[in-house]
């Protein structure tokens, strides 16, 4: 498979999730008023927006978000050139495809941090320009749980547990490939343990073979 195919699969995924997010923003109101649901009342499309990073954590402003966005912008970059090194290596396809995954959901988030406060307009109030300020559009709601934990339950029981994940398709994908990753990394990354091990079994045998030829060459002691 060519590399550049696997550059495909990233773009396949920020059209998915860009045009997803224009669809929730022209068609649906905010916030509850547009909740739909989808499968009963544990799934639905919720539109919201997002102003930091993952759980909506944010940091300081003014500049806070102009910084996150730019280590987006760094950090997509390395990833991308991770997709090529890997492909050089010879990586396992589907290994590269999740990196893939990961890379299309890290640009999907990254163009909305960078241009939907001038497209969408929907920078936070304060922000010190529309640009590298935009929030990032959710709209996968997944109503899991809310309630008391039981008491019975070891360190949480008693404690009040919500568990309702506003995300988007960006955020899907990149936690489908992490996800993968972690499930078959001894498959995935197998064959550098193997070749690593080889290295150092080579290694360990080179030493031991010089170690015998000076102990054949030191001179007898009388």
């Amino acid at each position: 498979m060519k590399y550049w195919k696997y550059y495909l699969v990233a773009l396949l995924v920020i059209v998915i999730d860009q045009l997803s997010k224009w669809a929730v923003h022209r068609y649906m109101p905010m916030g509850m008023a547009g909740e739909i649901p989808v499968f009963g009342d544990w799934f639905k499309l919720h539109y919201i927006l997002n102003p930091g990073m993952a759980f909506g954590v944010q940091l300081p402003e003014p500049y806070g978000k102009a910084l996150l966005t730019l280590f987006r912008l760094v950090a997509v970059t390395g990833i991308g050139y991770y997709i090529y090194r890997l492909w050089k290596q010879h990586a396992p396809n589907a290994l590269i495809i999740c990196i893939s995954l990961i890379l299309g959901g890290a640009i999907g988030n990254l163009i909305d941090s960078i241009f939907y406060g001038v497209i969408y307009d929907n920078a936070p109030f304060g922000s010190p320009t529309p640009w590298l300020h935009g929030q990032v559009i959710d709209m996968l709601y997944a109503d899991l749980y809310e309630g008391i934990l039981p008491s019975a339950w070891p360190l949480v029981g008693g404690y009040h547990l919500s568990l309702w994940p506003i995300f988007n398709i960006a955020d899907a994908a990149i936690f489908v490939g992490v996800a993968l990753i972690l499930l078959f990394q001894n498959r995935f990354y197998g064959h550098q343990f193997a070749a690593a091990d080889a290295a150092e079994a080579e290694a360990r045998a080179a030493k031991a073979e010089a170690q015998a030829r000076r102990d054949a060459e030191a001179p007898e002691v009388a």
